[in-house]
């Protein structure tokens, strides 16, 4: 049997990366990217199969795995929950309708998709879940609240959800990468931009760092690792026969886990303090 995967967020980084390496590995990959001209876009780059799903769209949802299951004829071995952007800004300049534009992209969409995909999954009796979070689904840090409270619930949801699936034939994972090549950068500072009034904000000087960091080109630091990273792990969680709870990628992210377990919350703040904007 070819092993069927839905893999969102597929536009540029570890989605596009997954789509790849997971199609060199002979699986049937289907990568869905939430614009309609990234679609040509990742076929040109020689994914076979594209579909246009837009997390913040419950018709697009519904059509994007529609069309999915048209490809896999009716079944699906896993779906890898990986399409999300970040949200800068310090939590007192959030307006509401922001946040919950982050809620709906890297929470509510991927709550909606997960849930149609698992009665599926239920009813062939096999799958596996692998949720894509962030070493910020573990610890926060200044300036990251909108991002930060949304990889938190992720978590939050996928524990609840590997508990209530003890007693069935699907698996369920956690991903936690760090700092990782990508566009994340570059799509974050457009969401400052666009959606935070930093003018009029007391975080003048926190903004001012934000934009010099989220500015940068390339990799920025020793311990920023290829989007390739993350996928071996997810062929882990793919492949084994006992795939794990949780995969950490990254130096900071093992960092932050142990630090989480040892330190007292007020040194655990200073360190994340540090981090800045």
């Amino acid at each position: 049997m070819q092993y069927s995967i839905l893999i969102t967020g597929c536009s540029t980084g570890i989605g596009l990366e997954a789509a790849k390496m997971l199609q060199d590995r002979q699986f049937l990959v289907v990568a869905s990217c939430r614009k309609q001209e990234d679609v040509a876009a990742l076929k040109a780059q020689g994914i076979k199969h594209v579909v246009q799903l837009d997390l913040a769209d419950s018709d697009s949802i519904a059509k994007g795995l529609e069309e999915t299951l048209a490809i896999t004829h009716g079944h699906l071995f896993a779906l890898f929950n990986n399409g999300a952007y970040g949200q800068p800004g310090a939590v007192e300049d959030l307006p509401v309708d922001v946040l919950r534009a982050q809620f709906e992209s890297n929470f509510f969409g991927t709550h909606e998709l997960t849930t149609k995909v698992l009665s599926i999954m239920l009813a062939q009796g096999y799958g596996r879940i692998i949720n894509n979070s962030s070493v910020l689904g573990l610890v926060a840090a200044p300036f990251r609240g909108a991002y930060n409270a949304s990889k938190f619930a992720l978590e939050g949801l996928t524990d609840t959800l590997r508990l209530e699936l003890f007693d069935t034939p699907i698996k369920v994972s956690l991903i936690e990468p760090g700092p990782i090549e990508s566009h994340f950068r570059a799509n974050a500072l457009t969401a400052l931009k666009d959606n935070i009034d930093m003018v009029n904000s007391r975080h003048q000087k926190g903004y001012e760092e934000a934009i010099a960091r989220l500015s940068q080109e390339g990799v920025t630091s020793s311990q920023t690792l290829p989007a390739s990273a993350v996928v071996k792990k997810l062929i882990h969680a793919l492949e084994s026969k006992r795939p794990r709870a949780r995969y950490y990628v990254t130096t900071p992210t093992y960092a932050a886990v142990f630090m989480k377990r040892v330190l007292p919350t007020c040194l655990l703040d200073w360190v994340m303090r540090r981090q800045g904007a």
